[in-house]
């Protein structure tokens, strides 16, 4: 009688231990996802986020960042949106693209080249 009381007892502790054994499983390498994928979303994310506070619209990301996935980008841009809306904070724009190009001489008509000598 004792000795099944003791099986019963050893039975009953077993199974909270196993739950808490198994719970840490996530830290187990190999068993949990992928970092790459999570670092991939991440930095999504962070695009998104940095498109809003460029004054950038969404499309205009998606379009500059092909490779991130859409639904991260999404979600930093609009996380992004409310903590400047809620701390009142004003984006800077974005300077991408509106460096003006030197202007060429002699025209696209004729390309002028110098000899050795010095001559046209």
């Amino acid at each position: 009688m004792y000795r099944q009381r003791t099986s019963l007892a050893l039975r009953l502790l077993a199974v909270p231990a196993l739950v808490l054994l198994l719970g840490g499983c996530d830290k187990i390498p190999g068993l949990g996802p992928d970092p790459r994928i999570a670092q991939r979303e991440e930095e999504a994310k962070a695009i998104g986020g940095a498109c809003r506070h460029a004054l950038r619209g969404i499309e205009d990301c998606y379009t500059l960042n092909p490779k991130a996935a859409k639904a991260a980008v999404f979600a930093g841009w609009k996380d992004m949106d409310a903590y400047m809306r809620e701390n009142k904070i004003e984006g800077t724009p974005s300077v991408l693209g509106k460096a003006e190009k030197p202007e060429r001489r002699g025209g696209n008509s004729e390309i002028e080249t110098e000899t050795r000598d010095g001559r046209s």
